[in-house]
């Protein structure tokens, strides 16, 4: 009588997380990292304070073509510290008005949470009603031109930005700008703090494209 031996069961080496898909990232987590990274790109390429400041550079232009070479010449040289000028004479009038900061800050979180990083398959429900995306389009675009046009956050913006323009343009009017390597900035013009706002807009842009795109 001959005994014949069990069959062998394959063994199988796969992992039962193997197969799992990688749990996304929320879109908002991504819109501000990419914010973040931008930033700190940004303003690593900032000028040399001191150098901005150095009054042995100053002088009073000939002739307005004179000024206006001077500005063009020193922007492209300084833009990211100008730009970072006029970013703290923005933060610095908002946090002097705390209503109109409010404001503008209860504006963005309205748009960032309520539609651009909303789940298109959430309705938004508020008091017990529920508002399709085209009525919570219109409310925040109605709301956005109540705090813009009929409170103080429009002209605060304005005037903090002519300010700020002001000062770069009187600046970069009387730095007399012979002692800057201007042309080894030509190349790089493009990664200055502009490049910033560019990747911001763009970010915004990628990270909405997919809740846009579903809710047209």
């Amino acid at each position: 009588m001959t005994s014949s031996a069990p069959p062998v069961l394959p063994i199988s080496t796969t992992h039962p997380t193997d197969s799992q898909p990688p749990v996304p990232t929320p879109a908002f987590r991504v819109f501000i990292t990419h914010i973040s990274e931008s930033l700190k790109n940004g303003l690593s390429q900032r000028r040399p304070w001191a150098e901005l400041a150095d009054r042995s550079a100053f002088s009073k232009p000939e002739s307005f073509a004179e000024a206006t070479l001077r500005v063009r010449r020193n922007y492209s040289y300084f833009r990211v510290n100008y730009l970072a000028i006029v970013g703290v004479i923005l933060a610095f009038s908002l946090l002097s008005h705390p209503i109109s900061l409010l404001l503008l800050l209860c504006l963005l979180a309205s748009w960032l949470f309520l539609y651009l990083f909303r789940p298109s398959d959430q309705p938004l429900v508020l008091f017990g009603r529920t508002f399709s995306d085209r009525e919570t389009l219109g409310i925040l675009i109605i709301f956005s031109v109540f705090v813009v046009f009929l409170t103080s956050v429009g002209s605060l913006l304005i005037s903090a930005l002519l300010v700020g323009v002001g000062l770069v343009c009187a600046h970069g009017a009387f730095r007399v700008p012979e002692d800057l390597f201007l042309d080894e900035q030509q190349p790089a013009a493009a990664t200055g703090f502009l490049s910033f706002l560019g990747g911001t807009a763009s970010n915004v842009a990628a990270a909405a494209a997919p809740v846009l795109a579903a809710r047209v």
